[in-house]
């Protein structure tokens, strides 16, 4: 009773604790502080700049007009192209049928089935001891069918250079439209030769990716259960 009542405050308190949203948009989250932020804000490695040589015209370095501008050092933004269009069905079906008899007797043993059967109830005989017989049979059936396509675009920041050369990205963003906000989280790892010379990377070559597309606000709550019924959900066992 003590963990009923425990829930139910709780399950009340964090529905008060909205009750400050009311009649209000969302917020959106603070862009300071996250390690989009750290990253860009923090000295990074000194960077070469484009120096030319001589008399001529020529610049080298990433600043210069042909210069490589894919994003390869902490702080460093590139653009992470989202597009999922998968598609899968399954059907499984199976079954299996077994049927068994035995018998056993002993009709005749150096006489000794017969003074057995002197001792044996009415009717019961060793000529037919033992008789058994089963049948089982099992069939199940299995479909699975799904289908999801996403095209999104999001800038994404380094956050950290491995040792080995790989680069750690982190994008996120928000969308508040009305009372609703859009929320897009993209994290990974990639390598900076899979980086296109538009400075693009498409989601597929991210290892470890983690792409969240979700939403809060009036819509979402709506569409989720009320705390009262998650609570009794997780309490009753049946």
């Amino acid at each position: 009773m003590r963990r009923i009542a425990l829930s139910l405050l709780l399950g009340l308190l964090a529905a008060c604790g909205n009750m400050s949203e009311v009649g209000k948009a969302p917020a959106l989250s603070p862009v300071e502080g996250g390690n989009e932020y750290f990253a860009m804000t923090s000295a990074g490695l000194p960077r070469e700049t484009a120096r030319a040589a001589g008399g001529s015209l020529w610049a080298a370095g990433r600043g210069s007009l042909f210069g490589d501008r894919r994003a390869a050092l902490r702080g460093d933004i590139l653009t992470v192209v989202i597009e999922i269009d998968d598609k899968a069905e399954i059907s499984n079906s199976s079954g299996r049928s077994r049927s068994s008899a035995d018998s056993l007797g002993v009709p005749s043993a150096f006489g000794i089935p017969q003074l057995v059967d002197e001792v044996l109830p009415e009717g019961a005989s060793m000529a037919d001891a033992l008789s058994t017989k089963s049948t089982s049979n099992y069939q199940g059936d299995g479909s699975v069918k799904r289908k999801e396509k996403l095209t999104l675009r999001i800038a994404a920041t380094v956050t950290e250079e491995l040792p080995n050369g790989v680069l750690r990205i982190q994008g996120s963003q928000e969308v508040r439209v009305n009372f609703e906000i859009r929320e897009l989280i993209v994290t990974g790892f990639v390598r900076p030769e899979d980086i296109s010379r538009q400075n693009e990377i498409t989601y597929d070559k991210i290892a470890g990716a983690r792409i969240s597309y979700g939403g809060r606000g009036q819509i979402t709550d709506v569409q989720q259960p009320r705390y009262g019924q998650q609570i009794i959900d997780n309490l009753l066992p049946f």
